[in-house]
């Protein structure tokens, strides 16, 4: 039996829903961008031009769900599947557009580099746990106009997985979707086979700026997957009570599912978000904190309550290094999350406030995630009745190490980490050095830079993305891209 975790009862999500549905009714959505104004208005949405105001109707929200697809599948740049986002399937991706590194060598938090996110793509090209790649961080040595479709570039370059990402204007959408049809070979195939999910963020309270709601529209069109990454902060810009900010989530993300709908009915969507308290102690927004957990599960159960697939920013921390913090939050947040089944995840490798990246701190949240997985497989019976036999031969033989039945099912039973997780006696971690968690994971994570093997996307295509990516780069006043690693 899988194990799982439930919040809310039946009746509280759709209380919850149906005042989600009233305030988009009748306080309305602020969207500053007038071509999405009058597509819901052309289709039955009162329109309030002086503030910019949507009125959305329940039959139109009932409309957009009803075209809403329940499921839909990734797949990685080589056009295999990976992803069956549907139920209460799982799956990882590290958090995104971290604006800091944890330099595992110095100890620093600092600006990235285009080396350092190669470095990024290389390792998760070996962490069987996560998924799919994410656009991690931001180079900060690529002017910030191209920063998106740049980091589009290298994760398709260098990786096979497939990306989560977003765009940061309206233009930027442009090139990352002719990046992705580079490497499918056409728009149809890349609607067949979508390679990417782009991260779509209304504002608190209930707001969509102008780049957002039209990067909406582009993807539902383009056939590119979304995630509406709704963000309310509990007493801060919206209610304190955690049922109250479920309430403003669910309102948002309503509003995105209908903008998305219209663009393109059956456009593929989860329902995701990056809820958090505030601190009033600190000003921070902790994703460590066990009611942001709380939100994100919550959140996904009223996605999974309207049948559709759910993401949520969760399995990350709030700490500055890789340690007893980072490790307790990140766990916590990756098992609630998967008890929860939600689809996609995203958060492993992030520190401080979902602006730091480590790649020490990733290799360790591969492992995390294989545990969580582990549990979702629940316990079953393995041959276990009749048990008497069983025991007989334990007690004959004083132990069962190379018994048929332990041969049988031993990996499918048990859970072997890698050398990151420390299970050796304290005699034997001596005898080797007695080496801790973090020069442990530095070990890991040269281990896998040197594993690494280039991308399998046939060479032709590989040119094609460098010629349109260098071609933006000029369009913005970059001659040259920076060295990137071999």
């Amino acid at each position: 039996m899988r194990p799982t975790l439930r919040l809310l009862e039946d009746a509280l999500i759709d209380r919850i829903l149906d005042e989600a549905r009233d305030l988009i009714a009748t306080l309305g959505v602020e969207i500053h961008n007038p071509a999405v104004l009058a597509l819901l208005g052309d289709h039955g949405a009162r329109i309030e031009a002086a503030t910019n105001r949507a009125f959305i109707p329940g039959p139109l929200v009932d409309r957009a769900l009803g075209s809403a697809p329940r499921e839909f599948r990734l797949y990685d740049v080589l056009g295999r599947e990976t992803h069956h986002l549907a139920g209460d399937r799982v799956h990882f991706t590290p958090g995104s557009a971290a604006i800091h590194v944890l330099d595992g060598e110095t100890g620093a938090i600092r600006p990235p580099t285009t080396t350092d996110y190669v470095r990024y793509v290389q390792v998760m090209s070996g962490l069987r746990h996560i998924a799919a790649q994410s656009t991690a961080f931001i180079p900060a040595d690529v002017p910030s106009r191209v920063s998106d479709s740049y980091r589009l570039f290298l994760s398709l370059l260098y990786g096979e997985k497939p990306v989560v990402t977003g765009a940061f204007t309206i233009e930027a959408f442009e090139v990352m979707r002719d990046l992705q049809v580079i490497v499918r070979g056409s728009e149809a195939a890349l609607a067949e086979r979508p390679l990417t999910i782009f991260s779509c963020c209304p504002t608190a309270p209930i707001k969509w700026c102008d780049v957002t709601s039209q990067n909406v529209v582009d993807c539902a069109r383009a056939g590119i997957p979304v995630e509406f990454i709704s963000m309310p902060l509990s007493g801060f810009m919206a209610p304190v009570t955690l049922v109250g900010s479920v309430i403003q989530h669910a309102a948002e993300t309503l509003s995105g599912v209908v903008i998305s709908q219209l663009a393109r009915p059956g456009a593929p969507m989860l329902w995701g978000g990056s809820p958090a308290i505030f601190d009033v102690r600190y000003e921070t927004t902790p994703m460590g904190a066990v009611e942001t957990m709380m939100l994100d599960c919550a959140n996904s159960e009223v996605g999974k309550r309207l049948g559709l697939p759910t993401q949520g920013y969760i399995a990350l921390s709030d700490a500055k290094r890789l340690d007893a913090q980072a490790g307790f939050e990140t766990t916590m947040g990756a098992t609630l999350a998967a008890l929860s089944g939600i689809n996609s995840i995203s958060g492993p490798g992030m520190l401080d406030f979902e602006s730091c990246q480590s790649l020490e701190k990733l290799v360790f949240d591969n492992e995390v995630c294989g545990m969580t997985f582990r549990l979702l497989r629940g316990m079953e019976p393995r041959e276990d009745f009749p048990a008497r036999p069983l025991f007989e031969e334990l007690f004959r033989e004083k132990h069962l190490l190379i018994a048929k039945h332990t041969r049988r099912h031993l990996k499918a039973e048990i859970t072997f980490p890698g050398p990151v997780i420390d299970r050796a006696n304290l005699s034997r971690w001596t005898e080797e050095g007695a080496v801790e968690l973090g020069p442990r994971a530095r070990s890991e994570v040269a281990r896998l830079l040197a594993a690494y093997v280039p991308s399998g996307l046939a060479e032709d295509r590989k040119a094609g993305l460098i010629e349109r990516m260098t071609r933006e780069a000029a369009a913005h006043g970059t001659a040259r891209l920076p060295e990137r690693p071999a």
